[in-house]
């Protein structure tokens, strides 16, 4: 367990957990050095998109803090890091006050990357039905009757929402069509960005278990859900060699300038043992993620 928290001003940061912000930024920035290298970036959507992003994930946060008080995830047994709501200093219904203050500010900001991208009606109406299950994943993750997360499936909406559609969405609103070239970058995203909620998961088994939230770690038990984030980290990468092998971009081997860091990771999960062990490899793969993406896209674009 982490320190205490003490104020309203440090429970509420706490709340925000800012450090999930890069690993959310990531399909943003991908898909934009996708756009610049396939066709055109246009800033304004990148700025607009980021910001979006960043009231998703600070959204889902909340109701992640929200949703695992209210179903018991967040008691005293936990592993993880002490929530908001648990610490008692910030109480439910302004838990739920700030979840729908970000709600509106996300749906703000997607309304207003919309009209600068598309204009297309019908396009936007399609991108408006996207970004409301971004937010209604967001929500239900697990807060409601019946969250996903509880039953093991928060892997695949992570999958899709910080790879597939992040990627390709962003993709799509700098240059109005898709790339098959795309799909490859977008699928490893998906998979890094599910090893960080596979060791988020792997972290909290023990407190998992006791509150009845089935993650995957829980159903397939530890070892092998280390074999499982084993095939994330590795088939990550071996789909990026895929990439430069089909479209001939040598420059996207800057994305193995993470690959040593997500290694030592992947060691790191088989070792620890202890949540105050495990919770510095989970920082440490969301930002290896980053610097992947960083890499990958700064080196295609030199070599463009």
């Amino acid at each position: 367990m982490e320190t205490a928290l003490t104020s309203k001003k440090q429970a509420w940061l706490h709340a925000f957990r800012l450090r999930t912000l890069p690993l959310a930024l990531s399909s943003i920035f991908l898909g934009s050095f996708l756009a610049a290298y396939f066709g055109d970036m246009h800033w304004e959507i990148l700025i607009l998109a980021s910001l979006t992003t960043i009231f998703l994930q600070v959204l889902s946060n909340l109701a992640n803090d929200y949703g695992d008080s209210v179903h018991g995830a967040d008691s005293k047994d936990r592993e993880g890091p002490v929530r908001a709501v648990q610490s008692g200093i910030i109480t439910l219904p302004e838990m739920k006050r700030a979840m729908f203050i970000c709600g509106i500010l996300s749906f703000i900001s997607g309304i207003s990357l919309l009209f600068v991208a598309l204009q297309s009606w019908q396009l936007i109406l399609i991108f408006v039905g996207l970004g409301l299950a971004a937010i209604y994943a967001a929500i239900t993750y697990t807060s409601g009757s019946n969250p996903y997360g509880y039953i093991g499936l928060g892997d695949i909406s992570v999958f899709l929402f910080f790879g597939l559609l992040g990627v390709m969405g962003t993709f799509f609103l700098h240059n109005l069509t898709l790339e098959m070239g795309v799909w490859i970058p977008s699928i490893s995203l998906g998979l890094f960005s599910t090893t960080v909620l596979n060791i988020n998961n792997i972290r909290d088994i023990p407190s998992d278990t006791k509150a009845g939230k089935r993650s995957i770690p829980v159903r397939i038990g530890r070892e092998k859900a280390i074999v499982y984030n084993w095939s994330l980290i590795i088939g990550g990468n071996t789909l990026l060699l895929a990439f430069i092998w089909t479209q001939n971009a040598w420059g996207a081997l800057g994305g193995f300038i993470a690959l040593p860091m997500m290694i030592s990771v992947g060691f790191g999960i088989q070792r620890e043992q202890t949540a105050n062990k495990i919770d510095p490899l989970l920082k440490k793969m969301a930002v290896s993620t980053l610097l992947w993406v960083l890499g990958f896209g700064v080196g295609l674009l030199i070599l463009k």
